[in-house]
């Protein structure tokens, strides 16, 4: 029986990479498409097929669907900065929206209609409850979580009117790395990678945002995910949507959170580094950031019922995952750029 072909946009970043890994670990063929704009083609895993384009070239996708026999779709191909999102609102609902749009149009004349989505702990703002559940309120505090949301509710009516199957995979953090691949954003902005910048003395000091929220040290509290942990999760997704299942329209019914279920805050993610890297991190503090929710703790039971379990629970673990990676990169992350084939990671999709 011949393996099946699973399409990854933004397989060349960080995420998409670690889920290129999984898939040919569990027998699958992965096809990536991905533009390069923020992905290096070095960090896709051999074996793997590499298509170069963006998802929302009509042209590039047709084609793609007509040489190479994919099963399912899962879209990882996004921008993911919040602040950015915050000042750029168009890019982020062009990119994060109006071109996976194409790809959808693209699939349905291919005839596939199997799709898991990257999305975001973004889509729920300022929970009312921690942790959140799958059918906590949806209110986006930032253009990046409307994006997303915007695309999970035109899948679920794509579920409705066309019998799709599709998971949508609410990320909370992703953290972490294999040992081939490892975080890096040209420019960083996430924690776990800047405060490992701060201790290897790439960087004076690392920024606080905030430090008079309603948490016990008074920095955001998150829930930070293995990254190969959240690649473990689309396996399991992939494979629900194998199984019958009624077409809804209910949001509620198709996401999926993908998190430790436990948060950490900013501080002691700081101090859990220090202890990892065996050196003092200076810190700065600074305003908070708009868009920035206090605490975002997944409740991962639906996963979980699915047979799903993090193996990376501990956040030094995580956080030790991703230093050793960074020792281990002979020119240090400041070489190479993005599509320059220069790196062996790529940042997140």
């Amino acid at each position: 029986m011949a393996a099946r072909t699973i399409l990854v946009t933004g397989g060349a970043g960080y995420i998409g990479a670690v889920m290129c890994e999984a898939l040919r670990e569990h027998g699958m063929q992965a096809v990536v498409l991905d533009n390069l704009s923020h992905g290096y083609r070095d960090a896709v895993p051999p074996g793997a097929v590499f298509v170069g384009g963006d998802v929302g070239d009509a042209a590039v996708v047709r084609e793609l669907f007509a040489r190479h026999a994919i099963d399912a779709v899962i879209h990882m191909a996004a921008y993911i900065e919040v602040g950015e999102s915050m000042l750029a609102p168009r890019k982020y609902f062009d990119n994060n929206f109006a071109r996976p749009l194409v790809l959808l149009e693209a699939m349905e004349g291919a005839g596939v209609r199997k799709f898991v989505l990257s999305s975001t702990a973004a889509v729920y703002g300022a929970p009312e409850r921690v942790p959140i559940p799958e059918d906590a309120a949806l209110r986006p505090l930032n253009p990046y979580g409307w994006s997303k949301l915007m695309l999970e509710q035109a899948l679920a009516w794509h579920a409705a009117a066309r019998g799709w199957r599709y998971a949508a995979l609410r990320y909370f953090n992703a953290a972490g790395a294999t040992e081939r691949c490892g975080e890096r954003h040209q420019p960083e902005t996430h924690l776990i990678p800047l405060v490992l910048e701060a201790a290897a003395g790439e960087r004076e000091a690392i920024a606080i945002f905030g430090s008079d929220y309603d948490t016990a040290d008074g920095t955001c509290i998150r829930d930070y995910i293995h990254v190969r942990d959240l690649a473990e999760a689309h396996i399991v997704a992939l494979r629900q949507l194998d199984e019958p299942a009624s077409a809804t329209a209910d949001l509620a019914a198709h996401a999926w959170n993908i998190g430790n279920g436990q948060g950490f805050s900013v501080r002691e993610v700081i101090a859990a580094a220090e202890k990892v890297c065996g050196r003092k991190i200076p810190t700065q503090l600074h305003p908070r950031r708009p868009g920035d929710p206090p605490a975002l703790v997944a409740s991962a039971a639906k996963l979980q019922a699915a047979g799903w379990r993090p193996r990376h629970t501990n956040l030094e673990e995580i956080i030790a995952s991703a230093w050793h990676w960074k020792l281990r990169q002979p020119q240090g992350l400041a070489a190479g750029k993005p599509g320059s084939g220069k790196a062996l990671s790529s940042p997140g999709a």
